[in-house]
């Protein structure tokens, strides 16, 4: 096999996975990805799903949320850096901007002569809907 095919072939698969991430709301593993690009008749192996989506997350085109316990999941977002409201319930997710956050993690990274730093943040909750549905 050429390079050029296998080039062309991984193309078609990344676009196959971003195609699903950008029809798909909230947060997904690569293998619910998987189920879905199967069910569109997509012929994308698991093992492509990970590594696409491992190459789009470090790309900065997905957001990976690492829940406890739990499998690394994806999600499209909007550029810039952001953190999320998730909730535990429903996996309804909200993107929000969080200034106190990025000015501790600045201090704390120089308190420390920490420097190129970064972060992530989930916040994790019941959604009002799912909240009046437990009532």
């Amino acid at each position: 096999m050429n390079p050029e095919s296998s080039a062309q072939r991984n193309t078609k698969q990344r676009s196959a996975v971003r195609e699903v991430l950008s029809h798909t709301e909230g947060f997904h593993s690569a293998q619910d990805l998987h189920a879905m690009l199967r069910d569109r008749g997509e012929r994308v192996g698991l093992t492509t799903v990970y590594r696409t989506l491992q190459g789009l997350a470090d790309a900065g085109e997905v957001d990976v949320m690492r829940p406890p316990g739990g499998e690394h999941l994806y999600r499209r977002c909007s550029q810039g850096h952001h953190h999320h409201l998730v909730c535990r319930s429903c996996g309804r997710t909200v993107e929000v901007l969080g200034p106190a956050v990025e000015s501790w993690a600045d201090k704390v990274a120089g308190e420390h002569g920490f420097v190129d730093v970064a972060h992530t943040l989930e916040i994790f909750g019941t959604c009002p809907e799912c909240a009046a549905k437990a009532e």
